[in-house]
């Protein structure tokens, strides 16, 4: 190989991420290595990652938000304010606060005014002595099919939180859909009903080689994932512990799932409950097909120390 060559290859190696780094804040989806921002256990960054837009059932533009927390065993809680804020306008817009490990997909929504057309937002946060931006926008590049897959006619699960006949729930999360009351120590007791349809039109891709099982020629490919829940604190002053964070499915009794959540300090709290069909998170990258929803607690009683 002749050396310009090499030097040629060399400069698309290297200029490959300084571009991905580079655009990170024009709403990408943020690259899971940028330079500035190391993949560790503790003390890297969190980035907001920008899904996409989508017209809501009601007919209104709404974007739709995740997040990538670059450390592994660090959660990470940033109140809303200088370090946690959207702009321009209010710096509340429903985002979290409390941050979870890895990549989130589409935990909140921000439904648009009718007149937003090409103005933008930001949402920057500040954690760990580093500070991330994204840019949400409604390009028409960047529209989602959140309520269904075009190809598959796939729908995301559907949550009830009480007995049928009950209020359902489905898609990107869309206010608060259910309260409760407790007090500090004493465990709280989440029913949820989790129920999906699955894909609509079966697909026989003929290009896609089958994965073959050890010691065997060919097989099947693995089966999808089950229909899942999984609970977790969103926004909050204190820790959360639950019974059970991803609590079976019970098939037989409508879908129902059950666990209790425990507190340790007085406050307002939001719990967000994310339900993956078999495209699992994120939809496979796609945008569809789960449910995000969240639930306010409200609670009482002295803070309690934990060892």
């Amino acid at each position: 190989m002749s050396r310009s060559l090499i030097t040629i290859v060399a400069a698309i190696v290297v200029a490959g991420p300084l571009a991905q780094a580079r655009q990170q804040g024009r709403g990408q989806t943020p690259v899971p290595y940028p330079l500035s921002n190391p993949i560790r256990e503790r003390g890297s960054s969190v980035t907001g990652a920008f899904e996409g837009w989508y017209y809501d059932r009601d007919g209104s533009a709404n974007l739709l938000v995740g997040y990538f927390n670059r450390n592994t065993k660090q959660e990470i809680d940033i109140p809303v304010g200088p370090n946690n804020r959207i702009e321009p306008g209010d710096a509340d817009r429903g985002q979290p606060t409390h941050f979870l490990t890895s990549r989130q997909w589409g935990v909140f929504t921000i439904r648009l005014p009718k007149d937003f057309g090409a103005k933008e937002l930001t949402w920057t946060l500040t954690t760990n002595g580093q500070t991330n931006s994204i840019t949400l926008h409604t390009r028409p590049d960047w529209i989602l099919a959140p309520f269904a897959d075009p190809a598959n006619k796939n729908t995301p699960p559907v949550l009830r939180f009480a007995a049928a006949p009950s209020p359902t729930f489905s898609g990107p999360p869309s206010g608060v859909v259910a309260t409760y009351t407790t007090t500090v120590g004493t465990p709280l007791p989440l029913t949820v009903w989790a129920t999906d349809d699955g894909p609509k039109i079966n697909i026989d891709d003929t290009t896609r080689p089958a994965r073959p099982r050890a010691g065997t020629g060919t097989a099947p490919p693995n089966p999808p994932p089950p229909l899942a829940v999984a609970w977790s604190l969103f926004r909050g002053p204190g820790a959360v512990t639950f019974d059970d964070a991803k609590p079976a499915i019970d098939k037989a009794n409508g879908g129902r799932t059950a666990t209790t959540a425990t507190f340790v300090a007085p406050g307002d709290y939001v719990l967000r409950l994310q339900a993956n069909d078999s495209t699992g998170d994120g939809g496979g990258g796609f945008q569809c097909c789960w449910t995000n929803a969240y639930v306010r607690v409200a609670v009482t009683g002295p803070t309690t120390t934990v060892y």
